[in-house]
């Protein structure tokens, strides 16, 4: 499907950096830059990969409060705790360099953006960002600047009449959905973990939007437990039907890998494999619904050597159009090299042994299901603000 794939990058990425111990390690990102290039994906030939110049004050204006980029600069002066502004929290300790280091995340995915609006690249990547719980005026959940949201509004500022987003981290999107939560060119949706079990305790089915925009925020909040197989059947219940309908001029996502069993943050159950399956899902609807324009980024993700790593390289070479087979053995190379660097063993193969095969929503609901359940409710608050018959499988 891809004809070419602008990767944004630069080792300074990994200056986002908590510090020891905080699970947002960039070692995660490393990792994966790594085992990309040794599994030869940035070699190929429709892949380019570009550097990266920081966001702007008015670039990051575009979404936050001059006020709070000011108290986010004022961190390496003072080094002092701002909790008005979410800054020196245990979910954000202050760490020096921190505007430097966010406003480079920032510019990466502006990077990405302008990358695709311009037709440079179809598609466009920025692995080290999807930090999408900052909020206009605060850090929250280890997201200093929501490079996300930057992107999609500089989009709209640039002429792009219709975004859709994407987000299938296991934390709900919900500093995307706030920034776009009244403005119908921007149709957002989260497939998550219930908010009753995990932060940020928002991303119910009856957020559907501000008044200008109703319909236009979406939530799939699934319990915990919930595995590949139904994770895909939400995710297949959903999102195609509503990115049909939209038509979105360019296609953002955001891939957090938390989702995971291993993930030690939260309470899904899905496999490296199910994650391949998802990406390749939004892979398709970005041909299908927006002309293959995408713009792609990471996102959370804490099981830092078995699953991160392996599951963004699988991101980015379905991307680029040359999908890694899943039985494909890690190189031996990289192995070594998360050896010395995680003092850890890595995965031996691209797999974690599933076939993440699920059931369509044409057989119908079933009420003794709880992700059934989940799906319905979102079906039924936002498919009718579309034309959409929420019983019905199109």
């Amino acid at each position: 499907m891809s004809r070419s794939l602008r990767v944004v990058w630069d080792d300074a990425l990994t200056t986002y950096d908590f510090g020891p111990g905080h699970p947002l390690a960039p070692i995660r990102v490393e990792l994966t830059m790594a085992l990309a290039r040794e599994m030869g994906v940035f070699d190929l030939e429709a892949v380019s990969v570009d550097d990266v110049l920081p966001a702007t004050d008015d670039e990051l204006a575009l979404v936050h409060e001059r006020e709070y980029v000011a108290a986010v600069k004022q961190v390496d002066e003072y080094f002092q705790a701002d909790v008005v502004h979410g800054l020196g929290t245990p979910d954000n300790p202050l760490f020096r360099g921190m505007h430097a280091a966010a406003a480079l995340v920032a510019g990466a995915s502006l990077a990405a953006a302008r990358a695709v609006w311009s037709g440079e690249a179809e598609h466009a990547a920025n692995i080290a960002g999807g930090l999408h719980h900052a909020m206009a005026a605060s850090a929250s959940g280890f997201c200093v600047y929501n490079d996300p949201a930057i992107a999609i509004a500089w989009l709209l500022a640039n002429g792009v009449e219709r975004i859709g987003y994407v987000d299938v981290d296991v934390h709900h999107g919900d500093g995307v959905q706030a920034a776009f939560y009244d403005d119908p060119r921007v149709l957002t949706i989260s497939l998550h973990e219930s908010p009753t079990t995990l932060f940020p305790g928002t991303g119910f089915p009856d957020e559907v939007g501000g008044p200008d925009a109703k319909g236009y925020s979406v939530n799939v909040p699934l319990p915990a437990g919930t595995k590949d197989e139904g994770w895909l059947r939400a995710f297949h219940a959903v999102v195609p039907h509503l990115l049909d309908a939209f038509r979105p001029q360019v296609l953002v996502s955001q891939h957090g890998c938390d989702s995971h069993a291993l993930d030690p943050l939260a309470h899904l159950a899905l496999s490296v494999d199910g994650q391949r399956a998802a990406c390749q899902a939004v892979h398709r609807l970005a041909h299908e619904t927006a002309g293959g324009r995408w713009v792609l980024t990471g996102g959370g993700g804490y099981e830092l050597v078995r699953v991160v790593p392996r599951t963004w390289t699988h991101l980015l070479a379905e991307a680029a159009g040359s999908p890694i087979p899943p039985e494909t053995a890690t190189p031996e190379d990289w192995r070594e090299y998360v050896r010395r660097r995680a003092g850890e063993l890595a995965p031996t193969s691209m797999t974690d042994g599933h076939e993440p095969h699920f059931r369509t929503w044409e057989p119908g609901y079933n009420p003794a299901d709880p992700v059934d359940r989940a799906v319905m409710a979102c079906r039924n608050a936002v498919f009718p603000l579309h034309g959409i018959d929420p019983q019905v499988d199109l």
